[in-house]
């Protein structure tokens, strides 16, 4: 039981990490020479859904008991 505690907080944290960069680092679309163009998606349907199982992966694993 240690063990999956572990890992669903480290998994959690990971989720979490990941769709927050996804949701505020732009990404770069095209680069033609000196012109640039760059898009920030914000949140979209999967950044949302990856933060929500990151935080329910992390609740899961903060408040797990050991079975008795």
């Amino acid at each position: 039981m240690k063990i999956l505690k572990t890992v669903l907080v480290v998994v959690g944290l990971v989720l979490i990490a990941i769709g927050l960069y996804n949701a505020f680092v732009p990404q770069q679309v095209v680069d033609i020479g000196p012109l640039e163009v760059s898009a920030k998606e914000g949140l979209s349907n999967q950044t949302i859904a990856m933060i929500a199982l990151g935080v329910l992966a992390l609740l899961a694993g903060a408040f797990m008991r050991p079975r008795t």
